[in-house]
């Protein structure tokens, strides 16, 4: 090892690419198959340009992941670290019941039991195999939000940025999907991407400590768009 090489923290750059593979969009995990709801929207003429796109990831973030999917991602980090197992299989149980829409509810349980596959052959924690347990009795559908909260900190992931590299992973699918369905050009994608990276610090700072309140509220017309997916007529994605 040179000295360069013994100047440079191993553990954190081993870490950062953890989190890096652990929010890659290109996971095979099916997450490209999913719009969300979008689709419903962009046929329905709701979203048709850059500045509505623009504005409906926008309003995911804050008036929707932030009380949802964030907030469930923060509380299975805090209980994970905890070893928490009860309060995991109670957010499970949380969660399920606050997808109203149903391919919203098996896209997410869907995404966290492949995630959880790739994962936690490489993590040998009480809280991990604990909650394999349970998902293999089916006592649990291991949603995706939780299961990404719940690997992160057996990774021993930092929380802030596992919340940012959450909603990083959402606002890109999300635009990367509007892109294919308007359609945009890739440069305009970008460009909604860059101007919304200080609306997801935003969202990640009020995600630390979720509001018990708000919790599982949520955006009613994207929940309404996501029932209606499954009888569009023609369809690119899943929900």
């Amino acid at each position: 090892m040179t000295a360069s090489d013994r100047s440079i923290d191993i553990h954190s750059l081993t870490r950062n690419g953890l989190l890096l593979q652990l929010a890659d969009p290109t996971l095979p995990i099916g997450g490209f198959n999913h719009s969300g709801g979008l689709e419903t929207f962009v046929q329905q003429g709701c979203i048709s340009d850059a500045a509505s796109l623009k504005e409906f990831v926008h309003t995911q973030l804050q008036q929707n992941w932030l009380h949802n999917d964030g907030a469930y991602v923060s509380l299975a980090y805090n209980a994970s670290c905890a070893q928490n197992l009860p309060a995991l299989i109670l957010l499970d149980q949380q969660i399920g019941a606050a997808k109203t829409a149903r391919e919203l509810r098996e896209c997410s349980y869907k995404l966290g039991v492949r995630l959880l596959k790739i994962f936690a052959p490489h993590i040998h924690t009480p809280i991990v195999t604990g909650f394999q347990a349970e998902l293999t009795a089916r006592r649990v559908r291991g949603f995706y939000p939780l299961v990404f909260g719940l690997l992160a900190a057996a990774l021993q992931l930092d929380k802030a940025a596992t919340l940012q590299a959450y909603y990083y992973n959402a606002v890109v699918g999300l635009i990367t999907n509007g892109v294919k369905l308007i359609p945009l050009s890739q440069m305009a994608g970008q460009e909604i991407l860059i101007e919304l990276h200080a609306t997801i610090a935003h969202t990640v700072a009020a995600s630390l400590q979720p509001s018990q309140k708000h919790l599982g509220a949520t955006t009613l017309a994207t929940d309404i768009r996501a029932m209606q997916h499954e009888r569009l007529y023609t369809r690119l994605y899943m929900s």
